[in-house]
This record gives structure tokens, sequence and C-alpha cells, in this order.
């Protein structure tokens, strides 16, 4: 598989996009820290496009994803999770079968879903 990551970067960070509910995302965007209520354990959607994370969270308007943060990480942890990350979903040819693939969506602590390629209005 050949996959491009098209993002915000500079040579040592970049920036990715996550929707919120309001209780988390508000104080995050004033303070410029996620508050004590947000749990770093939690499994959270990063997408390197605005576009198409606004469009996966509803345009805002999905419960719970009503804020949209841009959130700039470093290149090495973003890097770091692409390299100990598992697919999201089996792919026959890529994992030698199912329950290898369920095992090692167990034990990766990142899991990756290359979206389609789409264009500004997100036609495929």
């Amino acid at each position: 598989m050949n996959h491009e990551i098209r993002a915000l970067h500079t040579d040592s960070t970049i920036t990715v996009y996550q929707a919120y509910r309001p209780e988390l995302g508000g104080p995050a965007a004033r303070e410029g820290r996620f508050p004590a209520a947000w749990k770093r354990d939690r499994m959270t959607w990063i997408k390197p496009s605005f576009l198409w994370m606004m469009y996966r969270c509803g345009w805002a308007t999905k419960e719970d994803q009503q804020t949209v943060l841009a959130v700039e990480i470093t290149r090495e942890g973003f890097d770091w999770a692409l390299r100990n990350s598992c697919l999201s979903h089996y792919a026959r040819g890529l994992h030698p079968d199912q329950a290898t693939w369920k095992r090692d969506l167990r034990r990766s602590p990142a899991r990756v879903q290359w979206d389609p390629e789409r264009d500004l209005h997100l036609n495929p």
C-alpha cells in the first residue's frame, strides 16, 4: 500500500485536528492545554486534514464533537504512532489471518485508518 500524509508541518511538528465536546475543547483552546478531565489513554481520532475532520464530525454538529481543535504535535511522536500502529481493519494479504490481526490490534498502542483520497468538494 502506498499512502501519503498531507498536513501542515515544520521540521519538528505536525498539525492534526481533533473534535471534542465543548467541556474539553473550550478550555483547551482558551488555556493552550487539555483540562484535567481529558484522558490521555482514551481512544481518539486525529486527522491531518481540517476539511476531512470537519466532514467527519458533521461540521461540528455531532454530539461530543462540537469543538474542533488544531493540535500541534511532534513529528517524532507522530512517526512513533505510525510505526507502532495497527491497521484498524483486517486486510487480506497484508495480515497473515484475522486472528493475528486481532491480536496485533489488541497489543497496538495506536490504530491507523487510511481515509480515501478526496478533492476539495469531498468527492473521491
